[in-house]
């Protein structure tokens, strides 16, 4: 066996010693990346198996290395920390036959396969749904999902938030460029609350560079956010002093009301938890158990916009002005949490469009908005790109592509139009 895995190394490492990206066709260079990540996540899956089997059988015992996973980290030139999770997902997989299959065609990354493999183990009847989600969408989707799939499957969700409540921490460092970073883990409703008070100020820093003529990525304008939040002085109460005079009195600066989106199954609110299949999670950061939203009804300060997800519908709901209404809004952030371009998992500085244009109807139906992140609304917008019908997330594709709508054939004459017949000649 191992004398195959020879061949194939040597004839891989002829071809890479002959290749030359230079002579390739954007489509063909297009094409090489698409095989090579499909050699890479088969080449990583067979040695997370082999690695697994090493451990079983001590082999890495007696090289000095304190367990398998650091005997993997050091033969492979990774951490320990990406090794002991590839072992792990190795040894799940062992009992998910689909997603194993898919991560030996090499149809799935390693991280995929990871993500997907954690969450399966929680609830194996999620696994056709991972795999599905995997192929289709990216990491982050992938992520999202998957955290919903072990929520509904925990058995004691005031444990888990507890578990997690308590991991909580602050963690800083300087990297190799000399530049502070700065890692936060709190509990999801924690999370939401800090990043509804810095969106306001992200959007102002938004703006601000845009006057300016700046374009800088969504990041950066949260990272100015967050020291003004924190570092920024308060400012004086009414006239600056004049030079050598005292300063008069501070005043706190303007509150910014944070908006926290929550969709909880309304049988689960009444209750007081959730039973599995039931939903309740924050919007973009999300599940946590039923307890932590009926303290924010009760208690939070941030205004709180709850989506009971089987109370009053709000699809279909329409008026007529041009942007959604109040209600409208909540229903798309909560419908729409991301870009509705599959694969696309951008969350910020999403933009409602319609998808019937406004000014031929006058009118803002719930049913007929997406939202795009500002790349796929420039691609739709001056590029003539589109999604295909539906709704919610869906491919999003070119003008000459057969699925763009505006090739969609024309409706099927109804009854009544077959009866009338053709119209009579002038």
């Amino acid at each position: 066996m191992c004398e195959g895995l020879w061949e194939l190394r040597e004839a891989l490492q002829a071809y890479a010693s002959s290749f030359d990206a230079r002579l390739l066709t954007g489509a063909d260079a297009a094409l090489a990346m698409k095989e090579a990540a499909a050699i890479e996540a088969v080449a990583a899956n067979l040695k997370a198996l082999a690695a697994a089997r090493v451990d079983d059988t001590g082999a890495w015992q007696g090289q000095g290395d304190r367990s398998a996973a650091h005997h993997l980290a050091r033969t492979t030139g990774t951490s320990v920390t990406a090794a002991t999770e590839a072992l792990s997902t190795a040894r799940r997989l062992e009992a998910l036959p689909e997603l194993a299959g898919a991560a030996r065609r090499g149809e799935l990354s390693v991280r995929q396969c990871s993500i997907a493999a954690d969450a399966a183990t929680a609830d194996a009847t999620a696994e056709h749904q991972l795999v599905s989600a995997a192929k289709k969408g990216s990491v982050a989707e992938l992520g999202r999902l998957a955290a919903r799939v072990k929520a509904q499957a925990e058995p004691d969700p005031e444990a888990r938030h507890r578990a997690v409540h308590a991991s909580r921490h602050l963690r800083t460092y300087t990297d190799a460029e000399g530049a502070w970073n700065m890692s936060v883990r709190h509990t999801p409703d924690t999370g939401a609350k800090i990043m509804g008070a810095l969106a306001p100020l992200i959007d102002r820093a938004f703006r601000a560079a845009r006057a300016q003529g700046r374009a800088e990525p969504v990041t950066a304008y949260a990272a100015d956010a967050l020291v003004e939040a924190l570092l920024a002085p308060e400012p004086a109460e009414g006239p600056q002093p004049a030079s050598g005079a005292q300063p008069g009195p501070r005043r706190p600066r303007r509150r910014v009301e944070a908006k926290v989106i929550v969709g909880i199954d309304l049988a689960a609110l009444l209750r007081g938890r959730a039973r599995q299949g039931e939903r309740c999670e924050i919007v973009g950061f999300g599940p946590v158990p039923v307890s932590v939203v009926t303290d924010m009804l009760q208690t939070e300060d941030p205004f709180l916009a709850a989506v009971a997800t089987d109370g009053d519908k709000v699809m279909g709901v329409a008026h007529l002005g041009r942007r959604p209404n109040a209600k409208q809004q909540t229903a798309l952030e909560w419908l729409h949490p991301e870009c509705d371009a599959e694969s696309c998992g951008a969350l910020s500085r999403l933009q409602t469009d319609h998808r019937a244009d406004w000014a031929d109807t006058h009118i803002t139906l719930l049913d007929l908005l997406d939202r795009y992140c500002e790349h796929h609304h420039y691609l739709k917008t001056h590029h003539g790109w589109a999604l295909v019908e539906g709704r919610g997330k869906r491919a999003m594709v070119a003008p000459g592509d057969p699925r763009h709508p505006r090739h969609k054939p024309p409706p099927e004459p109804t009854e009544a139009d077959q009866e009338q017949g053709p119209p009579e000649a002038a």
